[in-house]
């Protein structure tokens, strides 16, 4: 036999094996354990991963430059916000579309951190924030906190005039017949702290109606209520001391003065006043109705953790 005829039987099928055939498909081999590639070295004498890593460490056009954080730096679009341009959310629309330039260089990345020294220039116009101003009014009848009242009835932003040069504006709403502290601030991040329903400080309202409160109304109040349907939820509900049973005391969380005036007006009273005598920790102790002082560091901090 010749090598031939020997290689083209070593290549044919075998006809009697015993082994069974079988159509499935055989199982994938491991693959074997790898080391790490070699680089070639390039036509310019480095490697690849070199050269990529150049790359990586090269900024783009237009990018501020990372830094470590430090101290009293504060994400740009609250700085932008604490300007009083506009809010934080307005800012983050600003920043995206790149108008704004920290030290003369386009910023558009999101959580970008500005420290005490950086240049802002937001919008054409160089910014910067405003000293956190907080003052508390003990506000008379009269006044509202509305804008389109026409010239019937004064703005409260009259009573705090000189108080600082500072845009301040209310945290929440009072209407003319409504007394008692009010809240003035240009911190933004307070003012829609206190407005959201989420929000867990208690104020305290003095209500006088047009006659006594019937006891299983007072119940009922304590109980909680719906409202246009909304669950409002009463702390604490109580007739005044030494007074008569149309002076009710009423704790809620609500900053909504309206809340306050539809929860009686649900059950047939006529609110003729309402006085808030507390607000968020805030007392009336020494404010003369119509007078407003600076809030104390402590009372800020208060507010702020509240």
């Amino acid at each position: 036999m010749n090598n031939k005829e020997g290689n083209k039987k070593g290549s044919g099928a075998r006809p009697n094996s015993s082994r069974p055939s079988s159509n499935k498909p055989k199982p994938a081999m491991a693959k074997r354990a790898q080391g790490p590639k070699k680089e070639k070295p390039t036509r310019t004498g480095g490697t690849k991963a070199a050269i990529v890593a150049t790359d990586k460490v090269e900024k783009k056009p237009n990018q501020a430059p990372k830094r470590p954080k430090v101290a009293d730096e504060i994400r740009l679009n609250k700085y932008i916000a604490n300007s009083g341009a506009c809010s934080r959310r307005d800012a983050d629309i600003y920043i995206q579309s790149g108008n704004v330039k920290v030290n003369g260089i386009p910023v558009i990345e999101m959580g970008y951190m500005v420290k005490p020294g950086d240049i802002v220039n937001f919008d054409g116009a160089i910014i910067t924030p405003e000293k956190k101003e907080y003052i508390l009014l003990n506000k008379p009848k009269n006044f509202t906190t509305a804008l389109d009242e026409g010239q019937e009835f004064r703005n409260v932003l009259e009573l705090v005039k000189g108080s600082t040069t500072s845009k301040i504006g209310a945290v929440g709403r009072m209407d003319k017949n409504t007394t008692g502290l009010l809240l003035f601030t240009n911190d933004t991040d307070m003012i829609r702290k206190f407005t959201l329903p989420s929000q867990k400080s208690s104020k305290i309202y003095q209500v006088s109606l047009d006659k006594n409160l019937k006891f299983e109304d007072l119940e009922k109040i304590s109980k909680g209520l719906v409202l246009d349907g909304h669950r409002v939820f009463v702390e604490e509900v109580s007739y005044i001391e030494n007074e008569p049973k149309s002076e009710i005391g009423l704790k809620l969380r609500s900053s909504n003065v309206k809340v306050v005036r539809s929860i009686f007006e649900h059950f047939s009273y006529d609110v003729l006043r309402i006085d808030r005598v507390a607000f968020a920790g805030l007392t009336k102790k020494n404010l003369p109705r119509g007078n407003w002082r600076y809030l104390t560091d402590q009372e800020i901090i208060n507010l702020k953790n509240v």
